[in-house]
């Protein structure tokens, strides 16, 4: 087995070597939880859902953290406005986002650390910091991090401080030394949440989370580090240039990114109209099952853009659904825990996955197993086609895919889309009274039901020996 993932460090792949033998040790950057969750955060959720997922298939042992941001500015406003402590205030939206998560198939994680949690380890670092020199107390109370300080600032963004100071804002506040410098601990405000440190009351900055609890739970040098491609700058490279500077350790061996969504070819952002939550778009009846979103987001490779509209959904409902058709009728139920098999379908796959996680390619195997299993079918070997998705199943719940009974993918419901009332119930009933109507040679009713399950938006299949399946449409 080797696995080649795409360093952001370097630029360039690298192969897989832990630094402890048959252990991966990962860090993602979690949410910052004062509203919803929305597609880009699904995006980065599900990208590394399937790393997390296939590195486990592997047979490696994984410790996946990924973490919660429950204190920030955001937070602390949204919550006084609603009249909520903040403690209720996250926790409500905590539960919202392991609700979207779940219902996207998104393994939790071993490890879901929260900020506040790990204050005092922050108020350590910020004084080791200050005590080797890469840190200062500004004038204004606050801790300030120099960035001048640690010569390989801008090693992980390609970015040089000439350049960067030379496009720098003019600062109203003149505390910094330096317009670069960023805040590691800042001094409380009237009526804000605060924790005493030895520079009075505060609250951590945002950089500081990741880099404590990253360092807490997996060591000061573990395997990856990733999150989105908006992260890169500067959030990352303040973590490498706290950690770095403090441990004189090398932090992370592998920095994956994941790419942006953009929606209808546009960056997507509050302030255009066009952003969606994860609950807006799964509950909106423009796709029949979660699985439909998870499916369109695993069809571009991870590093790239993504361009969600309705009409990519609706390419993924269909590509999605010829999988589910070529299980329809064939004894092959969800597989949990697959087994690798040397087969070629299973052999292409495996390329396609130690290649950087190449899910476009790990999904065309996919859409070539199920031509496989329709193939032998046509050619009435059920066995063979029995054995080919079986295998089908396998490989999808690799990727957290096919998760669903046949007939059940089938039956599921656009939400919006179908008329109220036709439960499943009233679907069997209302099929059972046509089935009666064809055996007594009345074909007119028998007719006018099949009209009337089309006009709900129910499409029925008549199979050899008399029997019929029915799907939504």
């Amino acid at each position: 087995m080797t696995i080649r993932i795409h360093n952001s460090l370097t630029g360039q792949k690298q192969t897989l070597t832990p630094i402890r033998p048959d252990e991966v040790r990962m860090y993602l950057c979690g949410d910052t939880v004062y509203d919803f969750c929305h597609i880009g955060h699904a995006r980065s959720k599900v990208a590394f859902d399937i790393v997390h997922r296939y590195l486990r298939h592997c047979g490696l042992k994984i410790i996946f953290v990924r973490n919660i941001t429950d204190i920030d500015d955001n937070i602390i406003s949204r919550a006084a406005e609603l009249g909520e402590s903040i403690d209720t205030f996250t926790t409500r939206f905590i539960d919202a986002m392991h609700s979207d998560y779940d219902r996207l198939n998104v393994l939790r994680p071993d490890h879901e650390p929260r900020a506040t949690q790990y204050v005092p380890g922050m108020i350590s670092l910020a004084q080791t910091l200050i005590d080797k020199g890469h840190a200062y107390v500004a004038s204004n109370g606050d801790v300030m991090y120099s960035v001048g300080s640690f010569a390989d600032y801008g090693k992980l963004s390609g970015k040089r401080l000439a350049d960067l100071r030379a496009g720098a804002r003019i600062e109203v506040d003149t505390a910094k030394l330096d317009p670069l410098d960023f805040v590691l601990w800042k001094k409380a405000k009237p009526r804000e949440p605060a924790w005493e440190s030895p520079w009075g009351l505060g609250r951590p900055g945002w950089h500081i989370e990741c880099s404590v609890m990253s360092g807490e739970i997996l060591g000061s040098h573990f395997d990856i580090h990733a999150g989105g491609m908006d992260l890169k700058f500067p959030h990352h490279e303040n973590e490498i240039a706290q950690s770095c500077a403090a441990t004189g350790d090398y932090f992370a061996n592998l920095w994956m990114h994941n790419g942006f969504v953009n929606v209808d070819d546009e960056k997507m952002s509050k302030s255009l109209g066009n952003f969606f939550t994860i609950r807006e778009v799964l509950d909106s009846g423009h796709i029949r099952h979660p699985e439909v979103l998870r499916y369109f987001l695993t069809g571009s490779h991870y590093r790239r853009p993504i361009n969600y509209s309705l009409a990519q959904l609706g390419q993924a409902d269909a590509s999605l659904g010829r999988l589910y058709t070529a299980l329809r009728g064939l004894d092959a139920p969800p597989v949990e825990e697959p087994q690798t098999v040397k087969s070629p379908p299973w052999q292409a796959f495996q390329a396609a996955m130690d290649d950087d996680f190449n899910t476009p390619e790990a999904i065309a195997v996919l859409q070539n197993l199920a031509g496989e299993i329709n193939r032998a079918r046509d050619a009435g070997d059920l066995v063979g086609a029995t054995a080919k998705a079986r295998e089908l199943r396998a490989i999808g719940s690799v990727l957290g895919l096919l998760m669903l009974n046949a007939e059940d993918w089938f039956k599921a419901s656009k939400g919006q889309s179908t008329e109220v009332g036709w439960d499943d119930a009233r679907i069997e009933a209302v099929i059972a009274e046509r089935q009666g109507a064809r055996k007594s040679k009345n074909f007119k009713r028998s007719d006018e039901i099949r009209d009337e399950l089309s006009a709900a938006g129910i499409v029925l299949e008549d199979k050899p020996g008399g029997a019929t399946v029915w799907r939504r449409s």
